[in-house]
């Protein structure tokens, strides 16, 4: 059986090894040739793949003859057989020049015979190892949804001109257009008046300018109203004119009345207690004419006397609004004090700061500064860790993310975050849970978790979750479907300037698809950018076929 070892044939797929998901999976199926296998003998095969400075047994598996008393599978001598086999092993980086080889021991009896091992495979095309391990983190600027729509630099991210705006109300008699003094004096045009005059003379701000809306309650004719609300408009206008004048407040002046005020009605309704509340605001959505809207809630006669005692009053006034736009520091004056003094500086302009500087060591000072100025903002300690998970440091942004999120435990930014930290620590079950937690924080989550896919050799989900990006993951992520045109594309628009492994997975294509020269210029480029890559190109058997060529050997020496 030794010195007819030659007859038994091996069929192992793949061809050439390769290795997905972390593993180099195998499958053989061996025959035995009629008139080979001796009725008492047992055959123990194992492959085993060996490589420079060490090997790898994949698990033994056991054949016999007819008359061998155990249990395993049975092959004849008169007609032969065969064995089918799968397992597979944890790939290392010494497996990528590598050969499968069968050893085999034949005993009988008490005798037992080792034959020669059979070379059955070479291994191992380890592409997929080759991902671009650079998970993105994402910077934290809005902290939370703002409802209110008021600038809020707490919240928002950085305004230099945010719009303002202050209100009074004139309130007229029922009926009536006249001013009264009671109302001019009042302390909200007080302060109106002095809300203008500062915007006016301040040099950070800028008067907009002044609008006077005038209105009439919602009850009597139509027509009367639409008389009464304009008379309003022009006493109050004129008013607000000739206050303009006698402080020298250069300002332009709108007006404008509304006939019947239903939109104020139906607010003031909403935060009322009047009984039947709810009654009257079902008038207002059922029915669009004011006539119809006026009988069928004066039909509700208890209700109404609240109505008129409470509500209408409040709607006989004209509405005086100045806007001003509030101007903020320049970039110079932002970026002087976050550097001296960013105790001056409010949590939206210290966020900006940090985005006007290319340097990583001020950003990393002017978000260590946040945290101090505001340590119960987690966008300091996200953005921090963010600048670090940029320069490669992910063990040092961790411990900051881990901050961010004991301040705010909901936010997808930080999932996403925390998630890199445990990509780059090897941990790719716990970053896909993380990734998954952070769905709609950005296209960073879909980039991050396709480098998950590809290391669980999910490739085709990989290619969905790149489509259009073109960054070397998104080449990678082609090849290994086959894509090798689609692949090339995506390389050759790469938008990350001076990228060797840009370069490396264009060389891959170029020998998938016997390109010589794009393969050869590829791999020179890619060499050139990091020296580091010779000891690998030298040993990737995507090149094998070149690996005596001397253009090959020049640039791997």
């Amino acid at each position: 059986m030794k010195k007819n070892a030659d007859d038994i044939s091996f069929k192992v797929t793949p061809e050439v090894l390769e290795t997905h998901a972390g593993d180099v999976d195998v499958a053989i199926n061996g025959v035995f040739p009629a008139k080979y296998f001796n009725k008492k003998a047992t055959v123990v095969a194992t492959p085993v793949l060996t490589y420079e400075g060490g090997e790898t047994a994949f698990e033994p598996v056991t054949v016999q003859g007819e008359k061998v008393s155990a249990n395993n599978k049975v092959v004849s001598y008169t007609d032969g057989g065969n064995f089918s086999y799968k397992d597979a092993v944890p790939f290392t980086d010494d497996m990528r020049k590598s050969e499968l080889v069968i050893r085999m021991t034949a005993s009988k009896g008490s005798k037992s015979v080792d034959f020669e091992p059979i070379k059955v495979a070479d291994g191992v095309l380890a592409a997929p190892t080759l991902v671009v391990n650079f998970p993105f983190a994402i910077i934290g600027v809005q902290r939370e949804k703002n409802l209110t729509g008021v600038y809020d630099p707490n919240i928002d991210p950085f305004q230099r001109i945010v719009p303002d705006s202050y209100t009074a109300d004139i309130r007229y008699l029922i009926n009536s257009a006249v001013l009264r003094n009671s109302e001019l004096k009042s302390e909200d045009i007080e302060k109106l008046k002095e809300y203008t005059k500062d915007a006016f003379d301040a040099e950070r701000k800028e008067l907009k300018g002044v609008e006077v809306s005038a209105y009439a309650s919602p009850d009597g004719a139509l027509d009367f109203n639409t008389k009464l609300s304009e008379k309003r408009e022009g006493t109050s206008s004129n008013y607000v004119e000739k206050q303009l004048k006698k402080e020298k407040i250069e300002a332009e002046l709108k007006s404008k009345f509304t006939p019947e005020d239903w939109d104020g009605f139906k607010e003031l309704m909403e935060k009322s207690n009047i009984q039947d509340k709810e009654l009257i605001l079902r008038v207002l959505s059922m029915y669009s004419d004011p006539e119809v809207r006026e009988r069928e809630i004066k039909n509700l006669s208890q209700a109404f006397t609240s109505v008129a005692d409470e509500i209408l009053p409040q709607l006989r006034r004209a509405k005086i609004t100045a806007s001003v736009e509030l101007i903020g520091k320049t970039d110079e004056e932002i970026m002087d004090l976050a550097n001296g003094n960013p105790s001056a500086l409010n949590p939206a302009e210290l966020l900006y700061a940090a985005t006007l500087t290319d340097d990583k060591e001020k950003q990393l000072y002017i978000y260590g500064a946040m945290t101090e100025v505001y340590p119960n903002d987690w966008r300091g300690y996200n953005n921090k860790g963010m600048v670090l998970a940029q320069q490669g440091k992910f063990e040092e942004a961790k411990p900051l993310f881990e901050k961010a999120e004991s301040l705010s435990t909901s936010e997808p930014i930080i999932k996403n975050n925390l998630g890199a930290c445990a990509l780059v620590a090897g941990d790719v079950a716990k970053a896909e849970e993380l990734f998954g937690a952070a769905s709609g924080a950005g296209s960073e989550v879909n980039n991050n978790l396709a480098i998950v896919a590809i290391k669980k050799a999910e490739y085709e989900k990989a290619v969905k979750l790149l489509d259009g990006t073109n960054t070397p993951n998104e080449g990678l992520a082609k090849i290994m479907v086959g894509d090798n045109s689609g692949a090339l594309k995506a390389l050759e628009n790469c938008p990350w300037e001076g990228c060797y492994m840009t370069e490396y997975f264009k060389a891959i294509v170029g020998a998938r698809t016997a390109k010589e020269n794009l393969m050869y210029e590829s791999l020179e480029k890619a060499v050139s950018m990091n020296a580091d890559l010779k000891s690998k190109i030298a040993t990737d058997l995507e090149f094998a076929k070149y690996f005596d060529e001397a253009r090959f050997q020049e640039i791997v020496k």
